[in-house]
């Protein structure tokens, strides 16, 4: 374990070296302790009436901003005890830690010497630092939104629609854990700054592909198509994944959010994702039987097989 040039922090994260099965574990281990503070905060902060939609005004919070209120009632001091085991997991940085100015106004045209601009896009905007890591950087909405997800609805010649949106530093946060999940390039969550709303991640590097490659047969092989009854989605190769049991929509891993890894393998970069909606696959009674079989079995057939003597 080394240390972060830009932070200090230490960091499993080097050029394109990969890092050992138990600094992943270690990395996975981090995402998901992150996504468990954050949601105890968000229910903390519900608990006293604060709104957590969009979500940046927790991802922002100063860990000690609820000050003497902390020891007037249990539920504002369960909300102090939150923000501060969030922030100690999602920490405030600052841009000028990279090496741009003060009130950077275009990260592209003002980075530091240290920094290699290598691609911007809708999203967020990536660079190279000197040993060859890989930075990206998050820039929130003016709406507080940030990154994507989908929403759901329900389609009358299949089951679900699939539309792609806005999406909120949660949903940012389940992005960056699902890489790891599926075995795609190790990426760290470094912080957020606090003025802009930055969230600024660290990732291995990795071989582009070829542009407008087809990605169709090399998806991650913990996805499992989906039939096309069952959901159409605005956005490439549309997967289920299960979450801890929870069945997620997974896609957008094009030629562009595939890389080739040190050791030869394809590892995704980023992906477009969110959890199937229950209220919905409960109004679906052959989506719902389909994704209880496929849960167990990945092969799983359309339809449910019938015995022969049941014919």
């Amino acid at each position: 374990m080394q240390t972060d040039p830009f932070t200090g922090r230490p960091t499993c994260i080097q050029g394109g070296r990969l890092p050992s099965d138990e600094e992943r574990r270690a990395l996975q281990h981090d995402h998901g302790r992150r996504l468990e503070a954050l949601a105890r905060f968000g229910a903390a902060a519900a608990q006293v009436g604060i709104g957590t939609s969009p979500d940046d005004s927790l991802v922002l919070w100063e860990a000690d901003e609820i000050g003497l209120l902390a020891g007037a009632d249990p539920l504002w001091h369960e909300l102090d005890e939150a923000a501060h085991a969030f922030r100690a997991l999602l920490p405030i940085i600052s841009l000028e830690d990279f090496g741009f100015p003060a009130e950077v106004e275009d990260l592209l045209a003002e980075c530091g010497p240290r920094l290699r601009p290598i691609s911007s896009g809708v999203e967020a905007t990536a660079f190279e630092a000197e040993d060859h890591s890989i930075y990206k950087f998050f820039m929130p909405r003016e709406s507080g939104r940030i990154g994507g997800t989908f929403e759901f609805r329900r389609g009358e010649e299949v089951a679900l629609l699939a539309d792609a949106a806005d999406g909120s530093y949660r949903a940012m946060l389940e992005k960056f854990d699902l890489i790891v999940r599926l075995g795609g390039m190790p990426t760290e969550v470094i912080g957020v700054t606090k003025n802009e709303g930055v969230l600024v991640t660290k990732q291995t590097l990795g071989e582009r592909l070829a542009e407008g490659a087809d990605t169709s047969g090399v998806q991650p092989a913990p996805l499992i198509p989906i039939p096309s009854r069952f959901l159409r989605a605005h956005r490439d190769h549309p997967r289920l994944y299960f979450v801890d049991g929870r069945p997620w929509l997974v896609a957008d891993l094009h030629s562009k959010n595939l890389v080739r890894a040190a050791d030869g393998e394809l590892r995704a970069i980023d992906l477009l994702a969110a959890p199937l909606p229950p209220d919905l696959i409960a109004k679906e009674p052959l989506l719902a039987d389909w994704l209880e079989r496929a849960r167990v079995d990945p092969e799983a057939s359309l339809l449910q097989p019938v015995a022969d003597d049941e014919l």
